[in-house]
């Protein structure tokens, strides 16, 4: 007897055929040349460059359950910049809500997952201009520090694998001071926005590293694409 062909709702669970939410620059975003997908703010010799559409590396379907942006910092000022991950968020449009960028180290604390991630892919993402490092003193990934207000989205379309994974730890952006003359690159990890927001604004209010004086606000409007 022949066995019944499955559903298609049994398909689309099976091969987990579900849209990939992408964030692209919003018309009227400062899009890089040669590369559309990544786009730019300046404020008073800091530039900001973000990429929502750069992860490759595993796992594949990270943004799923969270919203990947890597991001560059060039400081061409004259003061140093503190890097950290409070100092960035996803701005909702229209719900004017606020999503956290979260330290990686707290990720499998989120999602219910091991301590140890697993998975690596041996390649770096990165924009196609060619960015290098400068000037920086690193203070690490960062452990996970304050509330977190999950997605209830999040569970249902949850990575397979433990979270953090080796490439998520090692392509995310560390925490630090960025001296004039700097750059620094990686990946930061929001909370997902995907099911929630059609736009947001990626908002990075950064501070001098050593008198905490606020250096300017810089911000990059995107679009949510689900793919």
């Amino acid at each position: 007897m022949r066995a019944p062909m499955p559903t298609a709702a049994a398909l689309f669970i099976l091969t987990g055929c579900v849209a990939t939410p992408e964030l692209r620059p919003s018309p009227g975003a400062q899009v890089l040349q040669g590369d559309a997908n990544a786009a730019k703010a300046a404020t008073d010799g800091i530039v900001l460059v973000a990429d929502g559409t750069a992860w490759k590396g595993t796992p594949k379907n990270l943004e799923r359950s969270f919203t990947p942006v890597y991001i560059q910092v060039e400081n061409r000022g004259d003061r140093p910049v503190r890097i950290e991950y409070g100092a960035f968020s996803l701005v909702g449009t229209v719900s004017r809500f606020r999503y956290a960028a979260l330290p990686p180290l707290s990720l499998n604390d989120t999602l219910n997952s091991v301590q140890q991630g697993t998975g690596g892919s041996g390649s770096a993402a990165g924009f196609s201009s060619g960015w290098g490092l400068g000037r920086y003193r690193r203070f690490g990934v960062g452990s996970y520090m304050g509330p977190f207000f999950p997605d209830p989205y999040y569970y249902g379309y949850q990575c397979q694998e433990p979270l953090p994974t080796q490439d998520m730890l090692q392509k995310a952006l560390p925490e630090g001071t960025l001296e004039p003359g700097g750059t620094m690159t990686g990946f930061l990890y929001f909370q997902g926005v995907g099911h929630r927001e059609g736009q947001v604004v990626l908002q990075a209010r950064l501070v001098d590293a050593e008198s905490g004086e606020p250096l300017g606000t810089l911000d990059i409007p995107f679009q949510v694409r689900k793919g």
